[in-house]
């Protein structure tokens, strides 16, 4: 008989230089699902590093802020999806932008989603729950 399947928590990058946002954003994701790995990077530099280092698995999703310094979301977003161990990972824009072109632009460069951060923490936490069940298009209702 074969061994069962064990089936691994879901772990989550959120890639932020607010410590705040992260703070809130793993309470969020704590809320939803104890068993969810939350991780995080300060920089689009760290977070490529910690995708590079070997960790012990790939996060499902990454969660990425547009607005940080040195190298800012689109430029993360366009070096992890030309990297073809890391473009598979869904990653959603996670920004207080709500300009139309960076929605556009961060399409183009494959993000699936792009979420507006919700002033709420009960629509942060229903944002979140649909991304997990990869309800994209009831996400772009919460946009509305």
């Amino acid at each position: 008989m074969p061994a069962p399947k064990t089936i691994l928590p879901k772990t989550i990058l959120i890639v932020d230089d607010d410590a705040d946002d992260i703070e809130l954003f793993c309470l969020a994701v704590g809320e939803i699902d104890k068993t969810i790995k939350c991780i995080h990077a300060r920089t689009g530099e760290e977070a490529l590093l910690l995708l590079r280092k070997n960790l012990l698995r790939k996060p499902d999703y990454i969660f990425l802020d547009l607005n940080m310094p040195r190298m800012n979301g689109k430029q993360c977003l366009g070096m992890i999806k030309k990297d073809p161990e890391f473009s598979e990972i869904p990653v959603i824009i996670y920004s207080t932008s709500k300009l139309p072109e960076d929605y556009h632009e961060t399409k183009a460069l494959g993000a699936v989603h792009f979420l507006t951060k919700p002033s709420k923490h009960a629509d942060l936490k229903k944002a979140i729950s649909y991304v997990l069940e990869e309800k994209w298009e009831l996400m772009k209702e919460l946009d509305s």
